[in-house]
């Protein structure tokens, strides 16, 4: 794959994308690292928000704690500027914005503010507008990671993105938080941020040996339709070691199925992104 796919010429806003399910250990934040290492091979230009207080997907890009000076709860809080945050990784074209434990309290912190479901969407637009200024190549992508529960940072994130990519294990309760999910999507885009739609749900940790995942598949396909993207990522080895390396699968093992899934996937969004521009 070449540059000639990109869809976003220099000077366009960013395309932000919410990584959201208020379960756990779905594959969230792996999907948010693998998928903007993806996305930075075929020739976007991305930057991943880390909005969970874990910081997980900082760590997993080889984020040092000790060098996050800047993190997304200083950006929240009005302390610094999107830009400030930004870190580079070890991937060509691929960004982070680190986030700290400091995240855990910025809920309470801002509160009472009457923007402060808008932080993160004003910050991005900042980010932007500074990167035009110096004359510097603009984000393409900004993929956001949240933290397994639907509170402020996710609200935060969903009133900054223009649609919802949702993460879904192949296991028997997959669907049993998906309704709540969607419900909150639809309260966001009533009341904040009427353009936001579902990009689409990746389902994850496919196990072809186990009845069940093949069933959640089938389930979920039939529940949720063309929502759902062709690619599914197996459950893979390699997936599971890349991080505790402080590295993308894609580069810690680009032949695995774990690394062609992730590629995939980038090509199947590229592919949603432009039926939406052809719309």
């Amino acid at each position: 794959m070449t540059d000639s796919i990109r869809l976003s010429r220099s000077g366009d806003r960013p395309r932000v994308l919410a990584l959201a399910n208020q379960k756990g250990g779905v594959g969230k934040t792996t999907t948010a690292i693998n998928l903007g290492t993806a996305l930075a091979a075929i020739g976007e230009r991305v930057l991943i928000v880390d909005l969970d207080p874990q910081g997980n997907a900082s760590t997993g890009l080889g984020i040092d704690r000790k060098s996050r000076r800047r993190s997304t709860y200083n950006v929240l809080i009005g302390e610094s500027m999107l830009h400030e945050a930004v870190q580079e990784t070890a991937v060509p074209r691929l960004s982070v914005a680190p986030s700290t434990l400091d995240l855990l309290g910025v809920e309470l912190e801002i509160a009472s503010e009457r923007d402060r479901a808008h932080r993160l969407r004003n910050a991005i637009s900042a980010l932007h507008a500074t990167q035009l200024a110096a004359g510097e190549e603009c984000f393409t992508y900004i993929l956001v990671d949240c933290p397994p529960s639907l509170n402020l940072l996710t609200i935060n994130a969903m009133v900054a993105a223009g649609a919802v990519l949702v993460p879904l294990q192949c296991e028997f309760f997959a669907l049993e938080g998906l309704s709540q999910l969607l419900k909150t999507v639809e309260q966001v885009r009533a009341a904040l941020n009427p353009s936001l739609s579902i990009h689409g749900i990746v389902l994850t940790m496919f196990d072809p040996r186990n009845n069940l995942s093949t069933q959640v598949v089938q389930d979920v396909r039939e529940f949720m339709g063309d929502k759902v993207y062709d690619t599914v990522i197996p459950r893979n080895v390699r997936v599971s070691e890349a991080p505790s390396y402080g590295k993308p699968v894609l580069l810690y093992d680009l032949k695995c199925t774990g690394s062609q899934a992730y590629l995939k996937l980038a090509s199947e969004v590229i592919q949603r992104e432009r039926a939406l521009h052809a719309a």
